[in-house]
């Protein structure tokens, strides 16, 4: 069914549906749950609800209510873990300003746990995963290989200190990057989440007159992950990633198998992959960096010379 207030739908992959109730308000719909990935399940409540957040701030919005989704064993686990996850969500929550409105819970065999976000924007500031345009720069946030060391801190083969540093990228939220990003003449933007790096980056070129070139040696990684995908500690996700959007990524030789596939891997709340006027990407992460998000840096830029292709350079 055409509803023409429907501004973003599910005729092309995005962040969130979005849909315009009057001229200056648009509500972001979107939800996420996902089974734990870590062992403490207050920072597991953390995590899962910066994560479902994250798509509202990848349109260039304001999350503002917010529903819990609820897997849970109640005859083999005990109700405390529950109540910890609840409560790290609880705190993520008023971090980020949004009020909890109420959600649903069944019993299942395997915890799960997640959101469904209702966010507002101005129409005309919606942001999408397309609209980069011809010499674009391309800015990410976060840095990339939290599935990878997740890997290694489920096979007990990863230095405690790498655990607690994921830990802390995946519970900040995309908040303040947001919120920085508003004041620049941002032409696309997408969360970095499941389908990797290139999957997303791929996401925002696809079907476009646009292309991309990535540096990889500019694309902030966690050391700890190159170190862990050279002892073959990868998720499987990362495979099926490179499986399903390799035909349109040309990696040029110099860039080596294992950042191939932290540029893959699949991330949990990873960062936003931001896409604006060459001449505007300096300041912008000179400003992210005076905001605390010392992670941020030029990764690559965007070109009319090989459009829906992404080209990988050393």
């Amino acid at each position: 069914m055409h509803d023409a207030n429907l501004l973003v739908g599910m005729d092309r992959p995005d962040d969130a549906g979005v849909y315009r109730v009057s001229d200056d308000l648009a509500l972001i719909l979107t939800l996420d749950f996902f089974t734990p990935i870590v062992d403490d399940p207050y920072d597991f409540g953390q995590i899962a609800v910066a994560n479902a957040l994250s798509d509202v701030y990848a349109m260039g919005g304001t999350p503002k209510l917010v529903m819990n989704i609820i897997c849970f064993p109640v005859k083999d686990m005990d109700v405390s873990v529950l109540e910890e996850v609840l409560r790290g969500g609880t705190d993520k929550m008023v971090e980020a300003g949004v009020l909890l409105v109420g959600g649903h819970s069944v019993e299942d065999r395997e915890i799960k746990y997640g959101l469904s976000v209702t966010g507002m924007v101005h129409p005309d500031r919606v942001l999408k995963n397309a609209g980069a345009l011809p010499g674009d720069a391309l800015v990410l946030t976060k840095a990339l290989g939290t599935g990878i060391i997740a890997t290694a801190v489920k096979a007990e083969m990863a230095d405690p200190a790498a655990e607690q540093v994921i830990v802390a990228s995946m519970k900040a939220l995309n908040r303040v990057p947001a919120e920085v990003m508003a004041g620049f003449d941002v032409h696309a933007c997408t969360d970095i989440t499941g389908f990797g790096f290139l999957g997303h980056a791929c996401e925002m070129i696809e079907d476009t007159a646009v292309g991309m070139h990535i540096f990889a040696s500019r694309v902030p990684v966690f050391p700890e992950a190159l170190e862990y995908a050279a002892m073959g500690l990868i998720p499987a996700g990362a495979y099926r990633n490179e499986g399903f959007r390799k035909a349109m990524v040309d990696v040029r030789p110099g860039v080596g198998d294992n950042l191939r596939m932290v540029l893959y891997d699949p991330q949990t709340s990873g960062g936003l992959l931001i896409a604006l006027p060459s001449g505007q990407a300096e300041n912008l992460v000179s400003r992210l960096h005076a905001q605390g998000i010392t992670g941020a840096g030029i990764v690559g830029e965007t070109s009319a010379r090989e459009p829906g292709r992404i080209v990988v350079l050393p």
